[in-house]
């Protein structure tokens, strides 16, 4: 006779509580209370002294009218305000928008509007695209003031009141709220897709929780790390690691700019053992002037993902004393959800060998249920023999709950009790994940997406252009930027330099091609651009297949 487990037993408080990344913030602060947990110019602040201004925050957001579900919109560099914006938000029961701050005022405007933020935190060397944005809008947020210590720019202040007034008015006693249900959102992040307009990405807590272990669990990360902000926290909420510093009590490092010089003081003052970031900024600290590179002694990790590392960075990292572990996901699960773990036998490789394993997107993370290479049509895995082309698969805790307002691309997305990354890779004999290619039109450039569509758009808004086609192509500094294959229409004329006006008129700078080639484009029997052939031409593959 088999027994009943579930008679007379039930969820309740002693037993069963809803996961969040919250908790980690309360047992820094009662744990470790003195311990420091930020530090950026002269402020240096506790885990007690900062739990209590992210209560306080929550509370005076909670009084101004945010509900649970509200949206409350960032848009911030890596400073103090922004770390305690990933706390102070969902303590209210709202979600946060952390909005990049490389765009432009129409996009931000999109986004502001699709997400229905009611409120939005404003630094100062952000205020006139945010102006720009509001004059978009019919409803715009209430505007808070953040001011850093660090900025000296210019920029006005644009909103009725400041952070640390705004907090004042929280109440000093205020418990914040948790969860009711971990399915609960607690981020809206936008990504570009492969159309102009970006998807709402929403996490929940659950996700946000379990890919914050997953990440401390990967990096064997032992307890207070001295982590620098080195990735945008507007990055898929900082890949989780604003939680995951929480949950270790280590210390905030806060950036707010990537300066070579700038990054290795601070290396050698706050003994910082953690940083992430794209390639850009590992290759940015290689190239480095020596002087700028003296006197590290101890061993720092990084996390590196976008373009897959070449032997020249690990070696180059590797000379420094760092130590680069390859991870790999998209804004839909998280940042990062699979890692190229190392292998004890690798260290007896030549670089050259290691530096191809180590280039390959790997396996999945330890709280992830599933990664792998599927054929998209048959869902079947593909067979584990390095040469059979399928599409990278995600499936578990850390992916997001879909897409806001659009159900449609969400049901597309997890066909198949899946999710679709449109990255196109093959399974190694070792089960090890290797990207070839990428069936969406997305260009990886220092760790930004950017739409082909998006920018062909823009192309074809100017007169002379018949057809345009737009890949990536390789870059040494940057992974990947923009290249533009353009047919004219007959009798038109247009320079280089003119098409990179007109899209410096509609595009932010990072978007802008930075090749253009006239020719006739290659098209099938249809009519239909054949892009590979462009890419072969860039040999845009390079990109991401070393």
């Amino acid at each position: 006779m088999e027994h009943n487990y579930e008679w007379g037993l039930e969820k309740n408080p002693a037993n069963y509580s809803p996961v969040s990344p919250l908790e980690f913030i309360s047992r820094a602060a009662e744990v470790y209370p003195d311990k420091l947990a930020i530090v950026h110019g002269k402020t240096r602040r506790t885990w007690s002294e900062t739990y209590k201004r992210c209560l306080k925050f929550a509370s005076a957001l909670k009084k101004t009218g945010i509900k649970k579900g509200d949206t409350v919109a960032v848009m911030l560099p890596n400073i103090p305000a922004m770390v305690e914006a990933h706390f102070s938000i969902p303590l209210c029961g709202a979600v946060i928008n952390a909005l990049n701050i490389r765009l432009d005022p129409d996009s931000i405007s999109f986004m502001l509007q699709h997400g229905e933020a009611k409120i939005i935190l404003v630094d100062r060397e952000f205020t006139s695209v945010i102006s720009q944005a509001i004059l978009r809008m019919e409803n715009p947020p209430l505007i808070i003031n953040v001011e850093d210590e660090l900025y000296t720019g210019p920029g006005e202040k644009i909103g009725s009141i400041e952070y640390e007034e705004f907090m004042k008015k929280g109440d000093d006693h205020f418990e914040g709220i948790l969860p009711d249900d971990e399915w609960n959102a607690i981020a809206l992040n936008y990504t570009s897709g492969t159309t102009g307009n970006p998807k709402g990405v929403v996490y929940h807590h659950r996700g946000a929780y379990l890919g914050a272990i997953s990440n401390i669990l990967e990096w064997d990360m032992p307890k207070h790390p001295h982590y620098l902000w080195t990735l945008p926290m507007f990055h898929c909420n900082g890949w989780t690691f604003p939680w995951v510093i929480a949950a270790r009590a280590g210390v905030n490092v806060c950036l707010r700019k990537i300066d070579a010089q700038l990054i290795f003081d601070l290396i050698r003052e706050h003994k910082v053992t953690h940083y992430c970031g794209a390639p850009i900024v590992h290759n940015l600290l290689i190239n480095a002037p020596e002087e700028f590179k003296r006197d590290i002694k101890h061993k720092v990790e990084a996390f590196v993902a976008g373009a897959a590392p070449p032997a020249a960075m690990i070696e180059g990292m590797s000379v420094l004393g760092f130590n680069i572990t390859h991870v790999y996901g998209l804004t839909e699960v998280y940042g990062p959800a699979s890692v190229c773990s190392k292998q004890e036998a690798w260290e007896k490789l030549p670089i050259g060998e290691q530096a191809k394993l180590n280039a390959r997107q790997g396996v999945r993370y330890h709280l992830q249920s599933g990664t792998t290479v599927m054929d998209s049509v048959t869902m079947k895995q593909v067979p584990a023999d390095g040469e059979t082309i399928g599409e990278v698969m995600f499936r578990g805790n850390i992916t997001m709950k879909g897409y806001l307002k659009n159900p449609k691309a969400t049901k597309e997305a997890f066909q198949g009790g899946w999710f679709h990354t449109g990255d196109l890779a093959v399974l190694n004999p070792d089960g090890y994940i290797k990207i070839k290619d990428r069936s969406k039109d997305i260009i990886i450039s220092g760790g930004e997406n950017i739409s082909s569509i998006e920018v062909e758009d823009v192309l074809y808004q100017h007169p002379a252009v018949l057809l345009a086609a737009v890949v990536a192509k390789p870059d040494e500094k940057w992974g990947e930027v923009v290249a533009a294959f353009i047919e004219l229409k007959n009798g038109s004329t247009v320079t280089v330099e003119e098409l990179v006006n007109h899209c410096k008129h509609h595009l932010p700078r990072f978007k802008v091609p930075k090749a253009i080639e006239f020719c006739e484009l290659p098209k099938t029997s249809t009519g239909k651009i054949q892009k590979f052939e462009l890419r072969k031409k860039v040999n845009s593959t390079e990109a991401i297949d070393v």
